[in-house]
């Protein structure tokens, strides 16, 4: 595992190197804009903060953190997350590593809850954390730490209905009071753990979950962090099978697709000492057939693993027992699955970014090889005309200018249009505006008597949402539109070598906008809103809806603003090329008249640079290459990239 991190990481680093380089030398031959800049800092930045999630879900006792503990930190001779019978992880923890955080384990208070605010709204509001270090050379130490995230505290009725843990219409709810009429609660809604392990550090991060039932009490996994793992371990216990609760949160949360593996973990259950080998293996089988069916997967699908027994194995070195627990098949099943699926993402994003790059450069790079070649051929038919004809010709450049300088006058005139269009186009996608639809919801729930009237104000609220979108959708077409025509505009009149501007899309904002919906609708239909309270609906729901769709807003507002500033930058690159153009043309020629500078000695000049811009074209071509079979490369060819 560690060697395939190391090999994806090593490509990563040679993407990154090749681009860099790219960007070094482009910034050094003047062949970039305001476009270029932000696309080849987006993929640097894409790069560098490059994560593999990987989630664990499972009903509680089914093994999740043992099977953490037995595929990612056997090499620490002991359990890092806690593991033992009943429940033990009782927050969603996330493992990663970022060397801006000493190792520590983050712990977010229950108490936050009470807020209408999600986990990710406190992810960068330090204070909302309790820090705790982590002695990474006091194993026994370390394991005390961690048991942090199965912390509980026993609270009263009004206090877990505050923050959202209380359902008074859930008919099995009284069994969960102790005598004393009080509920047991987790401590902490969510913990960090940064920890230094070599994984970790090649940028893997995961998730582990508390128990199916924290799937619907902590919308946050539903809408942010399992959607959005690259692999989900779906965990399932080999004497138990599949129960009614697994098959609904798999259809529901999960579901077959890439990246979705099944474990039906502690088949040491069934290692039935009275049975021959044979015997016990075609038994696994029979389970393993059994869950494939109930849950629509093809065998193959399906992992019988004892992550017990593995830990055991790989601490005590038995390499016996280590492939009996069968763990061997899971690992190469995640990440054989996971890492290439990962950088084939990678691949496409960036070689799709490239192609616009390298086009937009090679566009700029033949409109002043051509300028050139215009100027040159301009200076060999002077040679041997008289005065009258170059003073002719300096006239007529002269006219050419002042010509381009009018059309100039244009552009500004275009320039107050994009800015009304732009104005009007924030009217709609701008974060004030999702805000108070945010509010407006709440107090519609606040007003409706019923769970089921809630319906109306969030289907409301997600048809709002799309409605701003379409609209803003159609200012960034009349946008588009309207600079298209520009740049066609200046190509025809002053032969410009221009690509038409950068196009840009909101469907990708919209499709978010739709998933969160679907979420909503599979989690909250009609017969869960009938038996659900209406405070319990908001903790659980809206709050982060409202975060999600804000987010989406504000990744969607940078973008916009980001394409705004760029949509012009090839045209006024070109424009200051041009009129730096037909500057020297007229101040060559001026120098020839006047006899002042050579004929010969100016073609010459001219020849050598025409040489110098085709080495350069030759260069960008080589550079563009070197990053293309960065990315095509795999570990035997990294060198040579």
């Amino acid at each position: 595992m560690v060697q395939d991190f190391q090999q994806y990481s090593a490509w990563r680093q040679a993407v990154v190197a090749a681009l860099a380089s790219y960007q070094m030398w482009v910034n050094a031959a003047e062949l970039t804009d305001g476009a270029t800049e932000q696309r080849i800092a987006r993929a640097l930045a894409r790069l560098a903060d490059d994560k593999l999630s990987v989630a664990f879900v499972a009903e509680f006792s089914r093994g999740k953190s043992e099977l953490i503990n037995a595929i990612f930190f056997a090499d620490y001779g002991q359990r890092i997350l806690p593991s033992a019978a009943g429940r033990t992880t009782m927050c969603p923890t996330e493992l990663m590593y970022d060397p801006a955080w000493p190792p520590c384990i983050r712990l977010l208070p229950i108490e936050t809850r009470a807020a209408h605010l999600s986990t990710s709204d406190y992810r960068d509001d330090a204070a909302a954390w309790t820090v705790l270090p982590l002695a990474l050379d006091a194993g026994d130490s370390m394991h005390e730490t961690f048991k942090q995230v199965s912390m509980t505290k026993q609270v009263t009725v009004a206090e877990a209905q505050r923050y959202g843990l209380y359902d008074e219409n859930d008919p099995d709810i009284g069994a969960t009071l102790d005598a004393d009429g009080l509920i047991e609660i987790s401590l902490w809604r969510h913990a960090i753990i940064n920890f230094p392990h070599p994984l970790l550090k090649q940028g893997l991060v995961i998730l582990d979950t508390p128990g199916l039932n924290a799937i619907g009490t902590e919308p946050e996994l539903t809408l942010n962090l399992i959607p959005n793992a690259h692999a989900v371990l779906f965990i399932l216990a080999a004497e138990t099978g599949v129960t009614k609760s697994d098959i609904e949160v798999w259809r529901t949360h999960i579901g077959a697709g890439a990246g979705r593996i099944v474990v039906l973990n502690k088949i040491d259950a069934m290692w039935d000492e009275l049975k021959s080998q044979a015997d016990n293996d075609a038994e696994i089988e029979r389970q393993q057939a059994s869950v494939a069916h109930l849950l629509a997967l093809d065998a193959r699908q399906v992992y019988p693993v004892s992550a017990q027994k593995a830990l055991v194995a790989k601490i005590n070195g038995d390499m016996a027992l280590l492939e009996k627990s069968r763990l061997g098949a899971l690992e190469a099943a995640l990440f054989n699955e996971l890492i290439p699926a990962k950088k084939e993402i990678i691949r496409k994003q960036l070689a799709d970014d490239m192609a616009q790059l390298v086009g937009a450069q090679q566009a700029m790079l033949g409109a002043r090889i051509r300028d050139l070649v215009e100027q040159l051929q301009e200076l060999k038919s002077l040679r041997g005309k008289n005065q009258s004809v170059i003073a002719h010709m300096m006239r007529r450049i002269d006219i050419e200018k002042k010509e381009f300088d009018a059309s100039l006058f244009k552009l500004a005139g275009t320039r107050s249009v994009f800015a009304r269009l732009s104005t009007e186009l924030f009217t709609t996608l701008g974060m004030d505006t999702v805000q108070e639809e945010i509010d407006a919801v709440r107090d519609a729930m606040q007003a409706s008597r019923f769970a089921t009237g809630m319906r109306v104000p969030v289907r409301v609220f997600f048809d709002q949402a799309r409605g701003n979108l379409d609209e803003s959708a159609r200012k960034i077409a009349e946008i588009g539109a309207m600079m298209e025509s520009m740049y066609r505009k200046f190509s025809a009149e002053h032969g410009l070598s221009l690509s038409l501007p950068m196009a840009f899309s909101l469907d990708k904002y919209r499709a978010e906008i739709d998933a969160i919906e679907a979420v909503y609708l599979k989690q909250f239909g009609t017969t869960t809103l009938i038996m659900t309270s209406r405070g319990t609906l908001m903790e659980r729901f809206f709050d982060s809806i409202a975060s999600r769709v804000r987010r989406t807003w504000r990744a969607a507002n940078a973008d916009v603003d980001a394409w705004l500033k760029v949509i012009m930058a090839p045209l006024e690159a070109q424009i200051r090329q041009h009129k730096e153009q037909l500057k020297h043309r007229l101040a060559s020629i001026q120098r020839i008249h006047d006899a002042t500078d050579s004929l010969e000695q100016k073609i010459d000049a001219f020849e050598a640079s025409h040489i110098d811009l085709e080495k350069v074209r030759g260069q960008l071509n080589h550079l563009a290459g070197g990053v293309a079979l960065a990315l095509q490369s795999e570990r035997t060819m990294l060198a040579a990239a």
